[in-house]
């Protein structure tokens, strides 16, 4: 049980290695290489919607939980307002797809800028404070 722990956390720390694992999963499998970086995107969105409120409550001791669902609640409207202004019937499934994609989009770019500054704040603090 405890190996499992130490799993589920290590993936929600770099979700980045849970892309390249799924990947070269689905690429091993014969799967496509859109398809396989489809289904490894798809399952690091959901663990980024864990790991990026993590990593900003561990750096500024800050919960942004809400911050982000309501930020992917807002993008989700946004997209479906679109897609209602643009077509006559609105489908479900690929505008959920379209907004799970974006939101991975998003959310990876906010995690590797987390990341930078997260690196840059410990340095500066530790070269300046001790």
């Amino acid at each position: 049980m405890s190996i499992l722990l130490y799993l589920v956390s290590f993936i929600i720390l770099f979700p980045i290695l849970l892309l390249i694992g799924v990947y070269s999963i689905c690429r091993s499998r014969k799967v496509s290489k859109v398809k396989s970086f489809g289904l490894a995107a798809d399952a690091t969105t959901f663990v980024l919607f864990f790991s990026i409120p993590l990593f900003i409550s561990s750096l500024w001791n800050i919960n942004v939980s809400a911050y982000v669902i309501c930020s992917a609640i807002l993008i989700a409207i946004i997209f479906t307002f679109f897609d209602w202004k643009t077509k006559k019937e609105i489908e479900i499934l690929p505008l959920m797809k379209k907004i799970w994609r974006f939101l991975f989009v998003v959310f990876i770019v906010v995690y590797i800028l987390i990341w930078i500054v997260g690196m840059l704040y410990k340095i500066v603090t530790y070269v300046f404070l001790t």
